[in-house]
C-alpha cells in the first residue's frame, strides 16, 4: 500500500532558503510547497490542505505571528515558526499564539526534519489510537479536551482554545499520567530536545496551565509538585466516544 506523502508549505522571503527546503524536505519523502508571504500562503491554501506550515517570523506585510494568529482562528494544522532573533520574547510569543515548535537561524536542515517529524508523530498520535489519551476527546476531572480543535470544555459545555504550548504540555501529561515527570522529560516531551541548562521554562508552563485548569495557587488537585522531582497528573482519564 502506498502511503501520501505529508504536504509542507515554507514560508520564507529570502528565496534561497525557500529553494533549499523544498529540495530537501522533497528528497526526504515530504511533499513541500513555498510561499514568499502571507497572501501567497492564503492563495495556496485555498487549493492545498496541508500536514505542516513552516513559517518565518520575519516577513514583507504580515509577519509570521499575524500568519500564525490568523491560522489559528480556524485550523489547527501544526506550525514550526523560524525566526532570527536571539530574543526568548518573539519565540515565547509565537508559542503562545499557537506555533507548535521554533527553530532559530540560522539552522541546520536535518535538525528542521527532526523537529517536523516530532511535531508530526505527536499530532498523528504515534499510532496509539487505543490510548484513552490519544482519543479525539478525553475527560479528566471537572474537563474535556477536545484534541482535534485544541479547546478544553469545561462543566458547562463552554470552550476554551488552548495556546500551543499550553496543548502540548496537557498532552504530556494524558499520555503519562499518575507518574512523575521530571522538568528535563517535560521539556524533551514537549519541544522534541533536551532542556538547555537551568532553564525554568516548564514551571512558568505549568503554572500557567494550572490557571487554565482553574487551579487553586495553594492546591493543586491535577497537577501535583513532587518536590526535588518534578510534576505528576493526578488525574484519572477517560476516552470518550
Amino acid at each position: 500500500m502506498t502511503t501520501t506523502p505529508a504536504t509542507l508549505i515554507v514560508v520564507d522571503d529570502d528565496p534561497e532558503i525557500r529553494e533549499l527546503l523544498v529540495d530537501y524536505l522533497g528528497r526526504h519523502g515530504y511533499r513541500a510547497l513555498a510561499a514568499e508571504d502571507a497572501a501567497a500562503l492564503h492563495r495556496l491554501l485555498t487549493s492545498e490542505t496541508p500536514d505542516l506550515l513552516i513559517v518565518d517570523i520575519m516577513l514583507p506585510g504580515d509577519d509570521g505571528f499575524t500568519i500564525c494568529r490568523d491560522i489559528r482562528r480556524d485550523s489547527q494544522v501544526p506550525i514550526i515558526m523560524l525566526t532570527a532573533s536571539a530574543d526568548e520574547t518573539d519565540r515565547i510569543l509565537g508559542l503562545e499564539l499557537g506555533a507548535d515548535d521554533y527553530l532559530g537561524k540560522p539552522f541546520n536542515p536535518r535538525e528542521l526534519l527532526a523537529r517536523i517529524k516530532a511535531v508530526l508523530r505527536r499530532v498523528r498520535g504515534g499510532g496509539a489510537a487505543a490510548d484513552p489519551a490519544r482519543a479525539r476527546l478525553v475527560a479528566f476531572g471537572a474537563w474535556r479536551l477536545d484534541r482535534m480543535t485544541r479547546e478544553l470544555i469545561d462543566e458547562k459545555g463552554e470552550r476554551i482554545p488552548l495556546s500551543g504550548a499550553d496543548f502540548q504540555l496537557l498532552q504530556v501529561f494524558l499520555e503519562h499520567p499518575e507518574r512523575v515527570l521530571t522538568r528535563e522529560a517535560l521539556y524533551e516531551l514537549t519541544r522534541g530536545r533536551p532542556a538547555p541548562p537551568l532553564d525554568r521554562s516548564i514551571d512558568v508552563h505549568v503554572c500557567r496551565l494550572r490557571q487554565r485548569l482553574g487551579e487553586d495557587a495553594q492546591y493543586h488537585q491535577l497537577i501535583r509538585t513532587v518536590r526535588g522531582a518534578g510534576y505528576v497528573f493526578t488525574a484519572k482519564i477517560e476516552a470518550l466516544t
